[in-house]
């Protein structure tokens, strides 16, 4: 739903009520649709009404789309205004950021199948630059939203599992970085009692709840643009305990080799919405860029580098003219999970449709959907 503009309910109804039933019909004809949802913060105040609330529920039902996923992480406006670093906030630093998530767990929790784990994906702590003495801060409102989930799961019988979505130039942002806070601070013995004080459970519930409610969501494009390892990465998370409760399937751009011609050809994809990182590598190691025409401002001196840029393009593309996508490092994750599930839910999300260069968008956004849905379940029947 994030591809749409949905701040407000009755955006988010003719959402429903519109594109995303072109796109069932073109794709699973008579059969049950998982979506992936998306309320802004206004969105979810216009659904406290609890006429809306029914309207909602009532469409869902109707209309065979099941509410299993929902993206937490942009709390604002998200199309048609300058979102930037901007979309980072309210973060896991404010009390706002863990308002809103427990509003929208509780709403999921309503709406969801009977049965079904939700995954609710969210902001990987807070933008890098503000991170410096917020680590116990961010991990303490994290252990209080888990509180509030296992309260929910044992009112409700649903889980709600919180998905921290790794992502550049954010306090987490490597595979290896998110390792390391889930060990010391969420999933390790101070996290355990802390959420044991916090959800009135005995040592072992604690521990048991933590995996339950709290995890990553796997962003492909992010980590392909880090330079991960798509086996190690995913080996890392499994050897560490830590769950993977959302899978984004989503690809980067892609430069081998920076050029003189390269560079001319991404003017085209500096834009002023999104955020778009860029991490290089040379021989001095990797380079990194806030934002791409930072990365576009060095000239010359970025010939010959390798470039990996944060701009979701049609997961069905892998030659981007110029250059390509990451889409190779997609195909590798889903080998592995075609081995061995890394989740129950996988979940396509190109959400730069309305900013992508007009010469890729040569379907309309529905069909462009359904290619990557049709791609994706080629993929998985290989």
């Amino acid at each position: 739903m994030n591809i749409h503009p949905t701040g407000t309910w009755a955006e988010v109804r003719a959402a429903l009520s519109g594109p995303f039933l072109r796109v069932r019909d073109a794709f699973s004809a008579d059969k049950p649709f998982p979506v992936g949802l998306r309320f802004s913060a206004q969105a979810l105040e216009d659904l406290r009404d609890l006429g809306a609330r029914a309207e909602l529920k009532d469409l869902l039902g109707r209309e065979r789309l099941l509410a299993v996923t929902v993206n937490g992480f942009p709390y604002g406006p998200f199309h048609g205004t300058r979102v930037k670093e901007d979309v980072y906030r309210p973060d896991w630093r404010e009390p706002e950021r863990l308002r809103y998530t427990c509003e929208l767990a509780d709403l999921m929790a309503e709406i969801a199948p009977e049965g079904e784990i939700v995954s609710l994906s969210t902001v990987p702590g807070c933008f890098r630059d503000l991170a410096e003495g917020q680590e116990d801060l961010i991990a303490d409102n994290l252990l209080k939203a888990a509180a509030h989930l296992v309260a929910l799961e044992r009112r409700t019988g649903v889980t709600v599992a919180l998905a921290i979505e790794p992502e550049p130039a954010c306090m987490l942002e490597t595979i290896a970085e998110t390792v390391s806070f889930f060990c010391d601070r969420l999933f390790g013995s101070a996290g355990i009692t802390r959420l044991s004080e916090l959800a009135k459970l005995d040592l072992d519930q604690a521990k048991a709840a933590l995996p339950r409610h709290l995890g990553l969501c796997y962003d492909v494009c992010h980590a392909a643009v880090e330079f991960e390892n798509p086996e190690e990465s995913i080996t890392l998370l499994r050897d560490a305990g830590i769950p993977v409760h959302k899978l984004q399937l989503s690809a980067a751009l892609r430069i081998p080799v920076v050029s003189p011609e390269t560079r001319k050809a991404l003017e085209n994809f500096s834009e002023p919405v999104y955020l778009h990182q860029v991490i290089g590598q040379r021989e001095s190691g990797l380079y990194r860029a806030l934002d791409l025409p930072d990365a576009l401002g060095r000239g010359a001196d970025a010939d010959g580098e390798e470039w990996r840029v944060h701009f979701h393009v049609p997961i069905f593309l892998k030659d981007l003219g110029a250059f390509e996508s990451t889409r190779d490092f997609l195909e590798d994750i889903l080998a592995l999970h075609r081995t061995s599930p890394i989740s129950r839910h996988l979940e396509v999300e190109t959400y730069t449709w309305d900013v992508l260069p007009e010469r890729l968008r040569t379907d309309s956004m529905e069909m462009a959907i359904v290619r990557e849905l049709s791609w994706v379940a080629d993929q998985l029947q290989s």
